[in-house]
């Protein structure tokens, strides 16, 4: 008689062991933004299209002055940027991306800010599909209304 205890999940030890592993941008992404705290957000955008922190900032900074409609295309872009380097980090569409991981919280912010956006203009639909990929990708998110960059 074979033993298939290891062929099924263990419930015992936590978390979905059959599931994608958890999702890690590498650090450089954001690392030239969170050096360049204080500075100019746009110039530092500028000089760092592809992070998903610099458009994070913009987001706030747009959100911050009252401009939801820019804030909503700050945070827009930088969710993109986002999926872009998730993509390259080998994520396929599911599986966490958790906020401990420093580097995950530019993205992460995109999210937060997007909803905030999205809900100021009325996206009802969008609003709903970004909290569940928000609850999928980090459930300690799933009610924050902030997350440190």
């Amino acid at each position: 008689m074979s033993d298939n205890t290891t062929s099924r999940p263990r419930p015992e030890l936590g978390g979905n062991l059959l599931g994608p592993k958890p999702t890690h941008l590498p650090d450089a992404l954001d690392r030239p933004v969170r050096e360049r705290e204080g500075e100019d957000p746009r110039k530092v955008a500028a000089d760092n299209p592809t992070s998903p922190l610099a458009w994070a900032l913009l987001a706030e900074e747009a959100s911050a002055d009252g401009d939801v409609i820019e804030a909503y295309a700050f945070a827009r872009v930088g969710y993109h940027r986002g999926l872009d380097a998730l993509r390259r980090a080998g994520w396929r569409g599911q599986g966490e991306i958790p906020s401990s991981h420093e580097p995950n919280r530019g993205f992460l912010l995109c999210l937060l800010h997007l909803v905030r956006a999205a809900e100021a203009i009325g996206e009802a639909g969008e609003v709903e599909r970004l909290r569940d990929f928000i609850a999928e990708s980090d459930p300690n998110l799933s009610d924050a209304t902030t997350l440190a960059p």
